[in-house]
């Protein structure tokens, strides 16, 4: 079996788990995200008469002191009636109704390339799930050592209150004032709390904890940041006159800055000296193109950077070696440009830019890019202006 034929299995293999798996976290998970959008709903009063009949029957329970025993009976009851739905019964009961999402049939005819597409696509979703638990934990590490104290004293204070309390205070008027305070806090308080979110901002305790709280790489920046306006008096002095050798104007400066790991820009890409990437784009966008005309691996995937110029897309490939590799594209010549998602299955909008040239029977995809709405407000306001101006020359 050939290299490419393996290459082409592998991708199979590797694009069909991970669609499977995602399938099968979505229906694991359905339960729980069901049993959170149902408190939600609760403490949103979607439907007044049943969040109504649910807070009256749980401050009456927290009054009399059966706040334990109800929670017990609930948690029997659906069991109850999780055993009647195994058993063929039709039972579901939801505060918020149930959207049933449409069932899309396995695409087995994908390309290469696009199956390709669906692992960097799965990857950035993996990529943001994992930041965002990296982010919970990483605040509550710094909420336990101290590292914003006047954050971390409130929780030490609550602590001794609470400590304090329970030794002097009976077990039942304990359980009883934690009952109430926590029914009036979720039908009432994070209600209008939600409403309003000024004053969930001003006067909601544990919201503005959990939100000044600061992550690892916050942190960090702070750390930077103080060491550079520390630097910075003493660095401005001594750098006077050294920072732009003699001989070498302005210009030359800002020109030497449009240059590539390979060599000056313009001769990169055969162009004129003029051209050179615009201001939001001058390192450019990491990204792979596919060129889903090929059928070869190693000539449809090419990783690089993208830049865009007053009148060209420029493609640099990362492979040493031939120019024939990078890829220029007028914007004249443009007759499509389009944010592009592989499958509609996975959420988000993809993160690939389709172009569609006459030059090319299938548009040609940069996908893989992380900041790709970025890039493509730039692309596409660029093209749109060298358009506008090309038919205004025309009239």
């Amino acid at each position: 079996m050939s290299g490419s034929n393996l290459d082409s299995l592998f991708i199979s293999l590797f694009s069909f788990r991970l669609t499977e798996n995602m399938r099968r976290l979505k229906r694991g998970a359905k339960p729980v995200t069901n049993f959170l959008r149902n408190l939600s709903a609760l403490s949103n009063w979607h439907s007044v008469y049943t969040s109504a009949i649910a807070f009256i029957i749980y401050m009456n329970a927290a009054w009399h002191g059966w706040a334990i025993p109800m929670f017990l009976f609930l948690a029997i009851l659906r069991l109850s009636l999780n055993y009647l739905i195994a058993r063929g019964w039709r039972i579901q009961w939801s505060i918020v109704p149930e959207v049933s999402e449409p069932m899309e049939p396995p695409k087995e005819d994908l390309t290469v390339s696009e199956k390709f597409q669906l692992v960097l696509d799965v990857a950035q979703k993996a990529q943001n799930l994992f930041g965002k638990m990296a982010d919970v934990l990483e605040k509550i590490k710094n909420l336990f050592m101290w590292v914003q104290p006047e954050i971390t004293q409130k929780l030490y204070i609550g602590l001794w209150v609470a400590f304090i309390s329970s030794c002097l205070l009976p077990y039942k008027l304990m359980g009883f004032s934690i009952g109430v305070y926590a029914g009036i806090k979720f039908f009432i308080i994070d209600f209008l709390f939600k409403r309003c979110p000024k004053l969930r901002d001003k006067y909601d305790t544990p919201y503005i904890v959990w939100t000044s709280l600061p992550t690892d790489p916050q942190l960090k920046e702070r750390t930077n940041a103080t060491v550079s306006r520390r630097i910075q008096p003493v660095t401005s002095r001594s750098s006077l006159g050294t920072n732009v050798p003699c001989g070498i104007n302005r210009e030359e400066e800002g020109g030497r800055s449009h240059s590539t790991k390979k060599g000056a820009f313009h001769e990169i890409f055969n162009l004129s000296e003029v051209e050179r990437p615009l201001a939001a784009c001058e390192n450019g966008w990491r990204c792979c193109l596919i060129n889903r005309d090929r059928k070869m691996p190693t000539d449809y995937i090419r990783n690089g950077v993208l830049y865009v110029t007053e009148n060209y897309l420029c493609f640099e490939s990362s492979k040493s070696g031939s120019s024939k590799k990078n890829k220029v594209i007028k914007l004249n010549d443009i007759t499509d440009i389009q944010k592009y998602k592989v499958l509609s299955v996975l959420p988000g909008s993809g993160m690939g830019i389709s172009i569609a040239t006459p030059s090319t029977q299938k548009p040609l995809v940069f996908g893989a890019m992380i900041h790709r709405d970025e890039a493509f407000e730039t692309i596409f306001t660029q093209y749109t202006k060298i358009m506008s101006s090309a038919s205004s020359n025309e009239t």
